[in-house]
């Protein structure tokens, strides 16, 4: 076992209350796809429809394993409530009790 995980990042929307974003999150744990999910409230300003916008979001960091990492983004783009979600995925080096953990 390498100690790599892969951790996905997307957005929820920030008229979302924190109940409904922990209950999508611990889904996400429930259904075994992610060993963590980290989340808080932050501004984004992007380009939409040719405007620039600003909005409040959740950001959603998730620490999963190499087998889960497209299990975990097929259920994020099935119940995202975005048009285009963000979701960016990278690997990122660990100490090795850690990985062991989020490989399960």
């Amino acid at each position: 076992m390498n100690h790599v995980i892969w951790v996905v990042q997307t957005t929820l929307p920030g008229e979302w209350n924190e109940a409904i974003v922990g209950a999508w999150s611990a889904a996400l744990v429930e259904k075994d796809l992610a060993a963590c999910v980290q989340r808080d409230l932050i501004t984004s300003v992007y380009s939409w429809e040719g405007a620039t916008q600003s909005s409040e979001e959740w950001r959603l960091e998730i620490k999963t394993s190499a087998e889960n990492k497209e299990g975990l983004i097929e259920a994020i783009l099935a119940d995202h409530p975005y048009d285009t979600p963000q979701i960016a995925a990278w690997e990122a080096s660990s100490t090795s009790g850690y990985s062991y953990w989020v490989q399960g």
